[in-house]
């Protein structure tokens, strides 16, 4: 190398001091970067929590409703008083007649027929005669003692057999208290028992029955009994 060329040819810079320059600058360039991560973090939390600071804002309480209006007051209507009426003019009497007035004599008109006052209701009918009394009936009798009437025969064969046993016996009995016929109404089971009854109640004289008070002839019932001693 000439010299002209060294002359040219530009300072050389030292190596170490090339390294120093790229560490330093490595370092500024890592801590602004490490500056900015951390700016852009703080605002990421800053945000948040004042939207979550307007979010949790408690909520406003409502407003009360409005009182309701007053209910209008009524409205007076003024009365209106009707005039009273005017008064009718009264009709005059022309005592002069008119001149195409008919001229006669008027005849009176005939009273009024009189009004026929109404006619009485019907009478009701009579009530319908009550009932006769029932008659009052008294049954014929045989046990008056003024009678005298016997007691019946009992069969002597019928008390070697050992007959006995009840007889009805009905009888006709007229008005003057004599037996007029008679029949078996209830049989003993023996025929000398029912013919011995039979015999006696048509010998026997009775107090007739009566029919309100009036002697009257009726059939009377006449239990006679056979009984062995």
């Amino acid at each position: 190398m000439t010299s002209a060329e060294q002359t040219l040819a530009p300072p050389r810079v030292p190596r170490n001091l090339v390294i120093a320059g790229v560490v330093v600058a490595l370092h500024v360039v890592a801590l602004w970067a490490m500056q900015a991560s951390l700016l852009q973090r703080a605002v990421e939390v800053i945000v948040p929590v004042q939207l979550l600071s307007e979010f949790i804002e408690p909520p406003k309480p409502k407003p009360a409703p409005p009182a309701p209006p007053p209910p209008p007051a009524p409205i007076k209507r003024p009365t209106i008083k009707s005039p009273p009426p005017a008064p009718m003019p009264l009709a005059i009497a022309d005592p002069t007649p008119a001149p195409d007035a008919p001229v006669g004599v008027t005849t009176p008109q005939p009273p009024a027929p009189p009004i026929a006052a109404p006619a009485a209701p019907p009478a009701p009918p009579p009530a319908p005669p009550a009932p006769p009394a029932p008659p009052k009936i008294e049954l014929p009798s045989s046990a008056a003692d003024y009678l005298q009437n016997p007691s019946p025969p009992y069969p002597t064969i019928s008390r070697r057999l050992g007959e006995q046993g009840k007889v009805v016996v009905r009888v006709l009995i007229g008005t003057d208290g004599l037996p007029q016929k008679a029949e078996i109404r209830q049989s003993s089971g023996y025929e000398r028992l029912d013919q011995a009854a039979y015999n006696t109640v048509l010998k026997w004289r009775y107090v007739p029955g009566k029919r309100n008070g009036a002697p009257e002839a009726m059939w009377f019932n006449i239990p006679l009994n056979f009984v062995l001693e």
